[in-house]
């Protein structure tokens, strides 16, 4: 499956939340963290998954992604192998102009930063961008997930 999305920084947090209609915890660690091949584990909503991510195109817009649900309790018991730099964030799933934005909320090391994304049919769609997004990030590997277990915030 391929995947497409674009993502940017959010200048207003509380207003992008404040139109939440869904939100959720989100713990996830990484198996493998090479940009070829990034292994992703993630526990969320009482579920696990086990994602693997290929190599993202150049403008970032897109990459090869399988996701796979996988029993919590699996999930739990594969976490301890993952490399250190869990992440932990609330998602908010914010519905603007008939088009959802998945605002991530980082907490504990990654506190204070909040990343809204979008999921696109094709890398060419026209998106309307609420007031409160910000610098978009998309391609700047600098803000993949995998990167900040790793690095931590950018500065």
């Amino acid at each position: 499956m391929v995947e497409i999305e674009r993502k940017f920084l959010v200048d207003d947090p509380e207003h992008a939340i404040l139109s939440a209609c869904h939100s959720f915890q989100i713990f996830q660690g990484y198996i493998s963290n090479d940009p070829a091949r990034t292994v992703r584990l993630r526990i969320g909503e009482g579920k696990g998954f086990l994602t693997i991510k290929g190599a993202s195109s150049a403008d970032g817009t897109t990459r090869l992604e399988w996701e796979q649900e996988i029993p919590l309790s699996e999930a739990k018991a594969l976490m301890p192998l993952c490399l250190s730099g869990v992440i932990q964030k609330i998602r908010h799933h914010v519905v603007e102009q008939q088009q959802l934005f998945e605002v991530d909320v980082f907490e504990a090391a990654h506190a204070g930063l909040v990343i809204a994304e979008i999921e696109l049919k094709n890398a060419k769609d026209k998106i309307q961008l609420p007031a409160w997004i910000g610098k978009e990030v998309t391609g700047d590997k600098r803000y993949y997930n995998s990167y900040l277990a790793v690095h931590g915030i950018p500065s």
